[in-house]
């Protein structure tokens, strides 16, 4: 359904600043989307701060930065807006030292 391109992070511990890396890019499906529908539906409904996604990847076709991957686990994050619009973000963690890999977030909205 939707092939992104968004910037990307890495946070090599929790007190560190996070250290831009180019681009990550990666593929939702349709099945994808409608789960992170029912995260932001989830949330509008609960006021839980966030909701964690799991993601197939066998079809997230992912795409790091050299020296960026492989990640350890994948999932989305999904979030609210001061709006209660859904945003939501690639996050993960380096298979090789644990540091945290996560993208810029985008509009659940505009996905569609």
């Amino acid at each position: 359904m939707s092939t992104l391109t968004i910037e990307g992070w890495c946070k090599t511990s929790a007190d560190s600043a996070p250290t831009p890396i180019e681009d990550i890019h990666f593929y939702l499906s349709g099945s994808d989307h409608l789960h992170l529908e029912q995260a932001e539906e989830f949330l509008q409904r609960t006021h839980e701060r966030e909701r964690l996604v799991d993601v197939d990847p066998s079809t997230l076709e992912l795409s790091l930065p050299e020296g960026y991957g492989p990640l350890a686990d994948c999932q989305l994050r999904v979030y609210l807006d001061q709006d209660r619009r859904g945003h939501v973000h690639l996050i993960g963690h380096r298979a090789s030292d644990g540091s945290l890999i996560y993208s810029n977030a985008v509009l659940i909205d505009q996905l569609l």
